[in-house]
């Protein structure tokens, strides 16, 4: 079985040459997306951890998902790509707004290591292009359909703007994160986002990604009272868009224990299914 894991963040501290935002660096001792989420570690993590850790714990793939607090750029995790081929793939943040976003767009997937892009909605600057019609952004998914860009989303309470954008575009793949919880919520407190994601089983171009599962639990591994929520969900998008991610760097456990959390303790998901769950679906998804 190829292990590839559909989450994980590479990083660089704030510098001159490439600054955080302001508003990232109040956050002493490991920043957050929002408050009540577990937060990163507070060191940086760069690609020779990253591939040791992924050695160690037998996964041979990894996607980079640029940790939003960073910044809007990629070129670390580019880097990180082209520094270890074939270990990599990138899913890229993009500002829509920018000036020549449009001409951008239109020669992402040309990028060594790109293959997709990343979007964040968790937060009112960002949420705001999902009200309405989204209008806003419209552009943004006809293009991506046309150009063949996969889309993760991180839209937690805009499930019903996502359902609304994959009717729209049925020809866009969009990869749910972390099943669409938010990302301050622990334990039973997850059920009413999980009832939220099910319906968007219905919709064929709709994935979800099962990452960070561990930051949504009190219970140390192996976080039983998650599996009544993962198993509805499994069996609603089976094996094919049901993908394991860990969420590295903020994971509450082993990067080993996040491994053998989906390969030894989901009794709910058949052995013929696992490579699915573990890799292959979300390589497929992402031409990866």
């Amino acid at each position: 079985m190829k292990i590839t894991d559909a989450q994980v963040h590479v990083w660089q501290a704030h510098s001159a040459e490439r600054p955080w935002p302001p508003e990232s660096l109040s956050q002493p001792g490991g920043f957050v997306a929002v408050p009540g989420a577990r937060p990163h570690r507070a060191e940086p993590l760069g690609g020779a951890e990253m591939v040791a850790m992924m050695d160690a714990a037998g996964v041979d793939r990894a996607v980079i998902v640029p940790p939003s607090p960073a910044g809007d750029s990629n070129l670390f995790a580019l880097e990180t790509a082209a520094a270890w081929p074939g270990r990599f793939a990138v899913m890229g943040r993009f500002d829509p707004l920018a000036a020549d976003a449009r001409e951008q767009l239109a020669g992402w997937l040309e990028q060594p290591h790109m293959a997709g892009i990343r979007m964040t909605f968790h937060k009112p600057q960002w949420s705001r292009w999902l009200e309405g019609d989204d209008e806003a952004i419209a552009w943004f998914w006809a293009d991506c359909e046309r150009l063949g860009i996969p889309l993760m989303l991180m839209a937690p309470g805009r499930l019903d703007a996502v359902a609304r954008v994959a009717r729209k575009h049925p020809g866009l793949t969009l990869v749910v994160d972390h099943l669409g919880l938010h990302s301050n919520l622990r334990d039973a407190q997850c059920w009413p986002d999980v009832l939220g994601l099910l319906p968007l089983a219905n919709l064929p171009n709709v994935a979800v990604k099962a990452s960070a599962m561990p930051c949504y639990s009190s219970e140390t591994y192996p976080f039983r009272n998650l599996n009544g929520m993962l198993e509805a969900v499994y069996n609603a998008f089976g094996p094919r868009r049901f993908c394991w991610g860990s969420d590295v760097s903020r994971l509450p456990c082993s990067y080993r224990q996040a491994v053998d959390h989906f390969l030894e303790e989901l009794d709910f998901i058949p052995a013929a299914d696992q490579p699915w769950v573990m890799g292959q679906a979300l390589s497929a998804l992402l031409r990866f």
